[in-house]
């Protein structure tokens, strides 16, 4: 079969698809060189007459459903080295094309970033960190954070991300918190998870992270009314998505309640936030710039599961990360 690699971002490509893999794939398919801007497809145009697959990563350009008849007519599945998938399943999707994700490989390394969070969080380390710069021998919060056992986390969204991340916690000692109106009550218990409401959790848990999907549902979700209940210590963690927390509601809760922390990883409206934001400049909010998801050899990761996909799809044995329609009701 004849495969092409297209992103228009053209320095994504070596990163992701690893040279190890590349020649297996040159091995095993006819594979074109890839194609890395709209101006390129256009020009390659007949040759892409006869692409079979689709591979890619960050970069996927959005095509219509008339695009996708016109430049691949032929194809048979697109199988995406990334996350979401949002910007541009649909069509293929409505073409009868079976576009596959990475998206479980990619919440891998947001799991162990969050739980290394939550758990550093419960000992308090992001605070005294700080203060130990003046006085590393005298502890005022000795008696402040609760440590790691028995220890109330809240999990906001129990998708894959949310999953990894309850499990990296259950070898721990402490008890977890779901609120996630999609979770059935037997999966729940299949978890070792408490199910609850979203005020409940934020009132209860010393450490609260969200890994709600981005939808129009979830969008503003996390406000003002939340971050009311949380304790004078917890700490909010957002590794997720910007657009489910209300940013003003966020900056007001830090400011009035300098013992809190937040965690943040994404933002919203803007990302990174606009030059003059607090979150900049606000001692208990600490910003990282999107860097939970695969990073440095971690993107390699997301390439060679979507070539171990391939290797299942072709075969006609069952495939594990299949994207549907429905599933992009849900899904991030």
């Amino acid at each position: 079969m004849t495969a092409v690699i297209l992103s228009f971002r053209p320095q994504n490509i070596p990163n992701v698809y690893s040279e190890a893999l590349s020649e297996k794939m040159e091995k095993e398919l006819t594979l074109l060189s890839p194609v890395k801007s709209k101006e390129e497809l256009l020009a390659r145009r007949d040759e892409m007459q006869n692409v079979d697959l689709i591979f890619s990563t960050w970069g996927m350009p959005a095509l219509t459903e008339e695009e996708i008849g016109t430049f691949f007519p032929r194809v048979k599945a697109v199988f995406y080295a990334a996350g979401t998938v949002q910007a541009f399943a649909r069509p293929f999707l409505a073409r009868g094309i079976p576009v596959f994700s990475a998206w479980a490989a990619n919440a891998v390394p947001v799991a162990e970033v969050v739980a290394s969070e939550i758990l550093l969080a419960n000992k308090g380390f992001f605070r005294r960190e700080v203060l130990s710069r003046k006085d590393w021998q005298s502890d005022a919060l000795a008696d402040v954070y609760p440590g790691n056992y028995g220890t109330k986390i809240g999990i906001i969204g129990a998708g894959m991300i949310g999953k990894l991340v309850i499990s990296h916690l259950k070898r721990h000692d402490v008890e977890i918190l779901v609120f996630d109106p999609f979770l059935p009550d037997e999966k729940a218990a299949e978890l070792g998870v408490a199910k609850t409401d979203l005020p409940t959790l934020f009132a209860s848990c010393h450490v609260i992270s969200n890994h709600l999907a981005n939808n129009a549902q979830t969008r503003g979700m996390i406000d003002r009314s939340c971050f009311e209940l949380m304790s004078e210590t917890a700490v909010f963690i957002n590794t997720g998505r910007g657009a489910q927390v209300v940013e003003c509601d966020l900056i007001e809760a830090m400011k009035n309640h300098p013992g809190r922390l937040a965690l943040l990883d994404v933002t919203d409206p803007n990302e990174p936030p606009a030059e003059g934001s607090e979150l900049y400049t606000l001692p208990n909010i600490r910003i990282t710039p999107h860097i939970a998801g695969s990073i440095g050899y971690e993107v390699r990761r997301l390439a060679d599961t979507m070539w171990d996909e391939y290797h299942l799809w072709v075969s006609g044995q069952p495939t594990r990360y299949e994207v549907t329609a429905r599933m992009l009701e849900t899904m991030a």
